[in-house]
């Protein structure tokens, strides 16, 4: 768990403490000149009343600029932000026709199959001339296709699985299967920091929901005994399953899951473990199989395995991975499977290029020289950060890195600064971290060179000293020293 410096919460704490006062002080205004308006609701209540919209109105839209920035071209190393102007105190945000060509450190572009790619890309476009962008069908009635057959027996065999089943939206996927997969007199255990649609679909299951803290075996065990000690509330009776949740790479914390400690606690008391690889699957690994590979975990060990094809292979939705009584359960029982419209032919065809390329079955060996390339970025750009101060939280060869900014009012100073010297990066606040975590979260791809990585590194020191968020004493010249190295080779 992070440990926030004293004097750091006192400030962070202090600052949302203003930001709030000044906001009631603003509201208590409103209402007395709303008073005296007369109102246009003709008998209906507003639709957002007092605190609904508080965060939104008074502290949000003071820095909406740093926020949902518009590109005008495919999130390659480099991409094109579209440049925004306010007449309004950043209430509206207008778009210009002006652009900056700027690194791009947002991205979840971890393999860089999100620009045009010489094997990928034709076969997409002739996929999109033979199939059409839709299938305008769920998958039970016209919208299953040769392409989405196929991608379902690949990604099975990519992720060493019997069968799987692929839907058409990342998010979707967790929070329509977890319902399915357990109900009313189950339990799920989730890690309190898995992401929101896995939150949201243990919600929606009925399932009691205990939480075990983050990545923390040994408290996942406690909760795991004291809860089959005590079965289900008011009668007691026997859990009908158990089914322990929790994520590959976790998204806001670039950490990677003790899946062996995890695995040997769910088989001695009897639990289900249900995987989310959306940011490890052909991230990390040797061939790009995800936390199991990477860890030395067998695939049988892990009952679902779940993942999205938004981030490694540049594409958009997601699937679940299991036996074949699993997948043809869910292919019954999903309502994202029965009613909701199949993936793209062209998105599935550009999966299916991507895992071949991965694979090396395209007869070249690039796949494996992404994965090479994006496991040395990640961990020199990691190395290199926690060498000038920065409090960044991860793993080694973990692709995400975030940087811990704390205070309310250096997130916009560091996203508005970085933006100045053409490097786009993404922070991330409350409700999306807790309130005093505030953060700014680095996605390395593998089509970033070394030269980039410098350069991007160079504007992250510079801001970061501008900013004040280096909070640990820095390692001199070490960034030097590795220039002079690259130019050496």
């Amino acid at each position: 768990m992070i440990t926030i410096p004293y004097l750091t919460a006192l400030s962070t704490y202090f600052s949302y403490g203003l930001l709030f006062a000044f906001g009631q002080f603003r509201d208590f205004f409103r209402k007395i000149f709303d008073w005296w308006r007369s109102g246009d609701l003709q008998g209906y209540a507003p639709i957002c009343l007092g605190l609904e919209d508080f965060y939104t109105r008074r502290l949000y839209l003071r820095i909406q600029d740093c926020f949902g920035r518009p590109i005008s071209s495919a999130p390659n190393a480099w991409f094109d932000v579209v440049e925004r102007y306010s007449n309004d105190n950043n209430k509206t945000l207008k778009r210009t026709t002006k652009v900056s060509r700027c690194l791009n450190l947002g991205s979840y572009n971890y393999l860089g199959f999100a620009a045009a790619d010489e094997y990928c890309t034709p076969r997409v476009i002739e996929t999109l001339k033979k199939f059409s962008p839709s299938t305008c069908s769920s998958r039970v009635d016209g919208g299953t296709t040769t392409l989405h057959n196929e991608l379902e027996e690949c990604v099975a065999a990519f992720v060493g699985k019997p069968a799987a089943i692929v839907l058409g939206m990342g998010y979707v996927t967790n929070s329509a299967i977890l319902p399915v997969l357990i109900g009313k007199g189950g339990l799920v255990i989730s890690d309190s920091l898995n992401h929101n649609s896995i939150v949201n679909g243990a919600r929606g299951s009925r399932a009691t929901i205990k939480v075990f803290q983050h990545n923390t075996p040994s408290h996942l065990e406690k909760v795991l005994r004291e809860q089959i000690a005590e079965g289900q509330p008011r009668t007691h009776r026997p859990w009908k399953k158990i089914i322990v949740v929790i994520e590959g790479i976790y998204s806001m914390e670039g950490e990677l899951c003790k899946l062996p400690e995890i695995v040997a606690v769910c088989k001695k008391y009897k639990a289900y473990i249900y995987l989310d690889e959306a940011h490890s699957i052909g991230a990390v690994g040797k061939t790009g199989r995800g936390v199991c590979e990477l860890l030395g975990v067998d695939t049988a060990d892990v009952d679902v395995m779940m993942g999205t094809f938004t981030k490694s292979f540049g594409s958009c939705g997601g699937y679940v991975a299991g036996s074949k009584e699993l997948i043809q359960y869910l292919k019954n029982t999903c309502p994202a499977h029965l009613y909701a419209t199949s993936i793209s032919p062209p998105a599935a065809q550009q999966i299916l290029s991507a895992i071949k390329v991965i694979l090396g079955e395209d007869g070249s060996n690039r796949g494996a020289q992404k994965l090479a390339r994006i496991r040395e970025n990640s961990n020199f750009c990691r190395s290199e950060l926690q060498k000038m101060g920065f409090e960044v939280l991860g793993d080694n060869d973990s692709p995400v890195m975030p940087i811990m900014l704390y205070n309310p009012a250096k997130i916009p100073a560091f996203s508005r600064e970085c933006l100045k010297h053409n490097v786009a990066v993404v922070t991330v606040a409350f409700p999306a971290t807790p309130l005093l975590l505030a953060r700014a979260r680095i996605c390395i791809s593998a089509s970033h060179t070394k030269e980039d990585l410098v350069k991007a590194l160079e504007v992250i020191s510079s801001v970061g000293d501008l900013v004040g968020i280096k909070y640990f004493p820095a390692e001199p010249n070490k960034l030097q020293k590795e220039e002079g190295m690259i130019k050496e080779d």
